[in-house]
């Protein structure tokens, strides 16, 4: 399977999503891409694109909530990344019910709406944090699912949604899980830009917790993942993780990048960033070895090369990206 036809992108103007569209748009797919509407007209990330690609991407504003208007959205595509989602789990405390009403019944309407038309492939979008805190390292497909939070209980509903409907349905769906995606375009709030933002423009890294583990992506080979997920035969209803296979503690994520900055600057934890105690996911390392073998997708960046290039980014945005939003 070789050819993508034309690729419908939900979510498409958030972090992941815009990367996905530069690398589909690279390999000359043409695409719909879905962002959330806004009275502003907004398009996200989509306004930041390559400049190459623009003419390629037809984008369309809506909700993924709306069953109407994502059969609609469907109609035309060969293949559908299904991509959006709330994904702030702070948010998710406070909100629940949106959480689930966006991740998991947007979910049901993009496959809904997938099936009914009769698209060549769905690509789902899981999280790692669908696993809780890891049972064995590293994490395989088959580890149990465990909702430490509502956005990652939101997305296990959507995960067996999606595996519901392949085996239902027999839906040519794929579920990717990607481990702690990372780069240019990421919210300042998740992990690395608040890391990164204080290492440039601030007098210390202030943290929460500094002993989880995390096991960082870069945004590229994320994106490439999601279309070898795309293209790989005899892969549907299969889930496949999206992680390098390296696990590195917050406290030493920080020192890296102080040390790439060049600034030496102390680390403290800060009790008002801890999630809840019986919330936190203490350790997440993948086992990407299906993905190599099934999808034929290897990562092409280490941690320190992906870190000096979102540095790059976020220093060439300046402190306005920065350390103000944290309150430090």
């Amino acid at each position: 399977m070789t050819d993508l036809g034309r690729c419908l992108v939900t979510g498409a103007g958030g972090f992941i999503g815009s990367h996905l569209v530069e690398e589909l748009c690279r390999r000359g797919a043409p695409v719909r891409a879905l962002a959330r509407y806004n009275g502003r007209g907004d398009t996200g990330w989509l306004a930041e694109i390559d400049e190459s690609c623009r003419d390629d991407v037809e984008i369309v504003l809506g909700d993924v909530r709306d069953p109407d208007q994502m059969r609609a959205v469907v109609e035309g595509c060969d293949t559908v990344f299904h991509l959006a989602a709330l994904i702030g789990i702070p948010y998710s405390y406070v909100s629940p019910r949106q959480n689930l009403d966006t991740n998991a019944v947007g979910t049901l309407n993009i496959l809904e709406a997938a099936r009914r038309l009769g698209v060549r492939r769905v690509v789902h979008t899981s999280t790692s944090e669908v696993y809780g805190t890891a049972q064995y390292v590293p994490i395989d497909e088959r580890h149990p699912l465990v909702g430490q939070s509502p956005y990652a209980a939101s997305k296990i509903a959507a995960d067996q949604m999606t595996v519901s409907y392949a085996r239902s349905f027999d839906l040519p769906a794929v579920i990717v899980r990607p481990f702690n995606t990372y780069g240019p375009r990421q919210s300042m709030r998740a992990v690395i830009p608040t890391i990164v933002t204080q290492a440039l423009w601030s007098d210390a890294i202030r943290l929460g917790s500094l002993d989880t583990t995390r096991d960082f992506t870069f945004a590229r080979d994320t994106a490439s993942g999601f279309v070898h997920a795309a293209l790989a035969e005899g892969v549907e209803g299969g889930t496949f993780n999206l992680g390098v296979g390296r696990e590195i503690t917050i406290g030493d994520l920080a020192a890296l990048i102080s040390e790439v900055v060049g600034r030496d600057l102390p680390i403290e934890q800060e009790g008002s960033r801890m999630r809840p105690a019986a919330s936190e996911v203490d350790r997440l390392c993948s086992n990407p070895e299906q993905a190599r073998e099934l999808l034929g997708w290897e990562p092409a960046h280490d941690l320190r090369t992906g870190l000096e290039l979102t540095i790059e980014w976020i220093r060439g945005r300046g402190p306005r990206a920065g350390v103000e939003q944290f309150a430090v």
